[in-house]
C-alpha cells in the first residue's frame, strides 16, 4: 500500500511527499517528474506538442505502475480526474494536501510554466479546484491543510501520525 498524495497545484505534493519519503525511509516517486524523465521533455511541452490526452493516458500507465513500485506517490493534480487513475488508488492511503486558492496562487507564481494555469493563474485556479474538489474530498482518506505550514511541518505531521503505535 502506497500513501498517496493528491491536492491542487501549489499544494505541496512533491516537497511534502519527499520529505516524507526520507522521514520515514521509503521510497518517494512524483508521477509528473518521471514521466518527463521516461518522454525526455518537460509536462508543458508533452501539452503543446502531443495535447491533453496524450499526456493524461501517459499519467494514467505510470501511475498504475509506479503505485506498485514506490511507497510515496505524488500524483498530479488532475490525474484524480482520470476514472482508471480512481480506481488505481483503491487500498492505498490517499492523502488531499489541502490549499487555499491564495496560497496556491503564490506558491505556483505567475511565471511557472504549468500547462492547465497558462493566462489567468488565479481564475484557472478558482476554476480547477471547482471541478477537482469533490474528486479530492471522495477519494481522501486524510485531510491536511496546508495553508501557512512549510512543507517540512506537513511531513513531520505526516511521518509522526505513521511512526506513532
Amino acid at each position: 500500500m502506497s500513501i498517496v498524495l493528491i491536492g491542487a497545484p501549489g499544494a505541496g505534493k512533491t516537497s511534502v511527499g519527499k520529505r516524507l519519503a526520507r522521514k520515514l525511509g521509503r521510497t518517494f516517486v512524483d508521477v509528473d517528474q518521471r514521466i518527463e524523465e521516461v518522454v525526455g521533455k518537460p509536462v508543458a511541452e508533452i501539452f503543446a506538442e502531443e495535447g491533453e490526452a496524450y499526456f493524461r493516458q501517459l499519467e494514467q500507465e505510470a501511475t498504475v505502475e509506479l503505485l506498485e513500485t514506490y511507497d510515496v506517490v505524488s500524483l498530479g493534480g488532475g490525474a484524480v480526474m482520470n476514472p482508471a487513475v480512481r480506481d488505481a488508488l483503491t487500498g492505498h492511503e490517499v492523502i488531499w494536501l489541502k490549499v487555499s486558492i491564495g496560497q496556491a496562487t503564490r506558491r505556483v507564481g505567475m511565471n511557472t510554466v504549468r500547462p492547465l494555469l497558462l493566462g489567468n493563474v488565479r481564475g484557472r485556479l478558482i476554476e480547477l479546484l471547482r471541478e477537482r474538489t469533490p474528486v479530492y474530498e471522495a477519494l481522501a482518506t486524510q485531510v491536511v491543510d496546508t495553508d501557512g505550514r512549510g512543507s517540512s511541518e506537513v511531513a513531520d505531521q505526516l511521518a509522526s501520525e505513521r511512526t506513532v503505535g
